[in-house]
């Protein structure tokens, strides 16, 4: 995006790039002395033989204010796919611009200060070739053919790229909780030397009161003399292993501050590498949507659903799309349900052809369309664009006839089904108390009330755990357990007499497992997260969700903002540990994308294992390098701190 500060003559030198390369961007003081930031990752926008402009997203507000002022320097670290080395430039900045759309992103317009010619040749050659060779490669077949060629050498050199970018995390997050098992160790260690110095400490009393409590006039002196001569030489022995575990604690104390220090840079990194995947896991998710219909596959690299969009899903990319003001891939994602998609009794189908937009499973189910539902209301209530809101309330309406068949008071799963799901009604109770929000209408909060009370009288109907997955189903699903803290909030679940502490506890000492996860390019690494069901109860034994492992870290962090607001700071940081535990461990999941579209951006599979038994009616998909959206969307998510079941 250009400035529209710059004037005309300015914007005229910079070339428009249709595929951005990363930057790492360092402030530094004018004299290059002082750092006045770790590094940034930021991304090309505009580039010109003196200068760069570049997007920066979730620029933290203290350094919007330092960048502002301009008293400084920035040093720039350019990532070109084609080359093996980065470009190194300095740079002073010329203009600086938020956007509108998104209060985290930033523009930044610079201008070289020092960049060698032949680096900047190598930029402006890049820049080159990526907007001519098409338009040459039309004038004869040759050069399209070598246009053609050279796209794949420059696709496979970004996909390497973006291969080495999540390798370098994978390493990362090794590398910090090594690191982290390193200071506890010595940490025990140090402990341990401390507890000895104690112990000798108070030996050495005793030994000293011993020789003051010894009576020369009942002794013979000779005796006195002897013990007294033992007694000065256990002394001094003790003295010296003291004086000896002394060093030693003083050397342990050194080695942990140390160890601490390098843990600290390590965790910097990794901060980093995940911010800068997390880029990636969003431009893998837009990458997938069709240009003709706005839907975006569901799983890539599954033969059977590779062009099968679960309208799930769908809702989970919208949200991605919305949550970073992308709102022209929001639009025709929802212009294709408003417009275009068949329906059955004023529901949608659970899943439609990517490419044709025709139903790709005639199955109606009430949870995936009230998460359609939900996807406009977060829409609508970020931009206060009522454009789609009537879609929205349309579905309502129809979720509100099922309910109204119930004199309970509870959602079925859909028309033609006579099954009550806890996560569906759990859903509804969210998407009313969303349209009431939006509208004030007094119908939907009613609504909300109603599916509450069956939620307690079908789901929580015992003041122990768990959780039931339905009425009359008490098989354990971990999704209810974390939109239970989602959907509903711990501060209304201690109100209707549940305790969230508990359904938290319950959840991990449940469903929590660490697995051997086989990595595409075949390492085999621990991953630590939630399974679908209890091991015990599925004979595959534990697998890792992707999806519903993020969907516990937000719950998590509900927690942890719970307590945190009641001013209890240890069982807020307990919550947030975890929450950190297992995004780090989710982290290990990233893999690349293996399609020519994908280009190797970050995405996650499913599960750890494909094509298993999920636990609850279905499989998970086929292809050991298969990204879905659920998993992706959903881990884009935890680490945003964006829960999907609220409006914040």
């Amino acid at each position: 995006m250009r400035n529209p500060e710059v004037p005309y003559e300015d914007k005229r030198r910079y070339v428009r790039l249709d595929t951005v390369f990363p930057v790492q961007v360092r402030l530094e003081s004018v004299d290059g002395v002082h750092f006045l930031s770790g590094w940034l990752q930021g991304f090309t926008n505009n580039i010109s033989r003196g200068g760069i402009c570049l997007s920066i997203n979730n620029l933290d507000s203290s350094l919007a204010q330092i960048i502002e002022k301009r008293r400084l320097s920035m040093r720039l670290e350019m990532d070109l796919p084609i080359f093996k080395n980065p470009v190194v430039a300095q740079a002073h900045i010329t203009w600086f611009k938020k956007d509108a759309g998104d209060p985290g992103k930033y523009f930044i317009g610079l201008c070289y200060d020092k960049i060698s010619q032949k680096q900047n040749n190598r930029i402006m050659r890049y820049v080159w070739v990526k907007k001519n060779l098409v338009s040459v490669g039309l004038v004869c077949i040759i050069l399209l053919s070598l246009g053609m060629i050279t796209n794949s050498i420059l696709n496979i050199r970004l996909s390497r790229g973006n291969k080495a970018l999540v390798g370098q995390l994978i390493g990362a997050i090794h590398d910090s909780r090594e690191a982290k098992d390193k200071i506890s160790s010595i940490a025990r260690e140090r402990e341990g030397l401390e507890i000895k110095v104690q112990e000798l400490s108070l030996l050495i009393a005793q030994e000293e009161l011993k020789k003051k409590s010894a009576l020369r006039e009942d002794q013979k002196i000779y005796e006195y003399d002897k013990k007294l001569n033992e007694s000065n030489l256990l002394i001094q022995n003790l003295t010296l292993e003291m004086e000896r575990l002394k060093g030693q604690l003083v050397l342990a104390k050194k080695e942990e501050s140390v160890a601490r220090e390098e843990a600290v840079n390590l965790d910097k990194r990794r901060v980093v590498l995940e911010k800068a995947n997390v880029d990636k896991m969003y431009l893998w998710l837009k990458a997938h949507q069709n240009a003709r219909t706005g839907l975006v596959i569901s799983f890539e690299g599954d033969s059977f659903l590779k062009s099968w969009a679960f309208i799930y899903d769908q809702s989970l990319a919208a949200q991605a799309y919305s949550y970073n003001s992308d709102f022209d891939n929001v639009h025709r994602l929802f212009d294709f349900f408003k417009k275009k998609a068949k329906k059955k009794n004023g529901l949608f189908f659970n899943a439609y052809y990517v490419n044709d937009g025709e139903p790709a499973e005639y199955i109606v189910h009430s949870g995936p369309n009230i998460w359609l539902g939900i996807a406009i209301a977060q829409y609508t209530h970020k931009t206060q664009n009522r454009a789609y809101l009537g879609l929205a309330e349309d579905i309502a309406a129809a979720v509100i006839k099922l309910q109204e068949e119930d004199k309970e008071g509870g959602v079925r799963g859909g028309w033609d089904v006579s099954w009550y799901s806890t996560e569906h009604n759990l859903d509804a109770y969210a998407f009313f108390n969303m349209l009431h929000k939006i509208t004030g209408r007094d119908k939907y909060a009613e609504a909300a009330q109603k599916v509450l009370d069956w939620l307690k009288r079908h789901t929580y109907d015992e003041a122990d755990i768990p959780i039931k997955r339905g009425k009359g189903d008490s098989t354990i699903a971990t999704d209810t357990y974390a939109w239970s803290i989602a959907a509903i909030g711990p501060e209304r679940l201690e109100r209707i007499g549940m305790n969230p502490d508990r359904i938290m506890e319950f959840a991990e000492a449940n469903c929590s497992v660490e697995v051997d996860y086989l990595r595409p390019e075949g390492r085999v690494i621990k991953i630590k997260g939630f399974d679908f069901a209890p091991k015990r109860h599925v004979g595959r034994g534990g697998i890792v969700s992707s999806e519903w492992t993020a969907q516990m870290v937000i719950s998590f962090r509900i927690m942890e903002d719970f307590y945190s607001k009641k001013g209890m700071s240890s069982k807020a940081q307990t919550y947030r540990n975890k929450a950190q535990e297992y995004i780090s461990s989710l982290g290990k999941m990233i893999i690349s994308s293996p399609s020519p579209s994908g280009q190797g951006e970050s995405c996650l599979p499913y599960a750890t294992q494909d094509f298993v038994d999920t636990g609850h009616g279905w499989l998970t998909p086929q292809g050991k390098a298969t990204g879905s959206v659920a998993g992706t969307a959903y881990t884009f998510f935890a680490y945003s701190n964006y829960n999907p079941l609220e409006l914040k």
